[in-house]
């Protein structure tokens, strides 16, 4: 089972405008062949399907946790796109828009139409190219070698379109999103590497990173690694898990500094909120009434 915190992995700032194109992009990280809903359903269905939990629970401890950091990761990307997509940010209320002056006209020249037409200017489950996330991108074989170098695998890639997405866009708020993630994915890819160390004696970070261009570089990911984030490994759970330090122990391939697993999730940053968009209906194109309802329940409430 699982825990819900109100809050995201980290603060984002606030965005200054409008900027569909990047987001379209953004998309890429959440439902494209690397996006984050693959690294969380490979990782969760390994979890699900592991054979000899207890014989090695270690390296069960492992994928398990990591999967529910990366429920975290969708819920930030999700909120990057949606920051991008915001015409008012955190605003309940705004001036009614007329239909017939074609208030989303700009949205037919954005790369991507879906996010305006399908998602109400929402974050969607697909990639930068509009092509929906589905369940062919999980690998959970039953092996646990094979599925920890395909972890391997799919945390470099994952990096590596990170990296080409930060190269698109200058947008503050998605290279924010993506410093973090290049930090987080790192040390899932040392964390795989080192699980596969202990399993066959490869040293499989060695190898890192991939791309030969170490975080450091990038001033969004270096401000996190100067907090430490590169040598954590969060337990997302209050009691279980607890043999995360028999694999995740030694020095970061970042810097050679001493890893460590941390007990309980980063203290994160607010959730956001897209605010009020009358043109797209959402939540209501007069959402008076709605919030009218919800206050009846809380005045029932008291």
């Amino acid at each position: 089972m699982f825990l819900r915190i109100d809050r995201l992995q980290i603060e984002l700032p606030m965005p200054k405008e409008q900027d569909p194109n990047a987001a379209a992009a953004v998309q890429a990280l959440l439902g494209g062949r690397f996006g984050e809903m693959s690294t969380l359903m490979n990782y969760m269905y390994q979890s699900f399907n592991f054979r000899g939990k207890k014989a090695l629970k270690p390296y069960y401890d492992l994928i398990a946790n990591i999967a529910t950091e990366e429920l975290g990761h969708i819920e930030l990307v999700a909120a990057t796109i949606n920051s991008l997509l915001a015409k008012n940010p955190g605003k309940d209320l705004e001036e009614g828009v007329d239909p017939v002056a074609a208030p989303l006209g700009f949205a037919k020249d954005a790369r991507n139409a879906a996010h305006f037409i399908a998602g109400g200017a929402n974050s969607l489950v697909m990639g930068a190219m509009g092509e929906h996330w589905h369940g062919e991108y999980v690998f959970t074989s039953g092996n646990l070698i094979l599925d920890l170098l395909h972890n391997f695998f799919l945390e470099v890639a994952a990096r590596t379109h990170k990296l080409r997405v930060y190269e698109m866009t200058d947008n503050p708020v998605a290279r924010e999103m993506i410093g973090y993630l290049l930090v987080r994915g790192g040390v899932h890819a040392a964390a795989y590497g080192k699980a596969l160390e202990s399993l066959t004696g490869v040293e499989m970070t060695r190898m890192l990173p991939i791309p030969r261009i170490d975080n450091s570089k990038i001033p969004e990911a270096k401000k996190y690694m100067d907090l430490g984030f590169h040598r954590n490994l969060y337990r997302f759970s209050p009691s279980d898990y607890q043999d995360l330090g028999l694999i995740w122990s030694g020095p970061s391939p970042e810097d050679g500094s001493q890893v460590r697993v941390v007990d309980g999730p980063p203290e994160g940053g607010p959730v956001f909120d897209p605010g009020h968009d009358a043109a797209e209906f959402a939540p209501e194109f007069h959402p008076g009434e709605l919030y009218e309802i919800a206050q009846k329940l809380y005045e029932k409430a008291k």
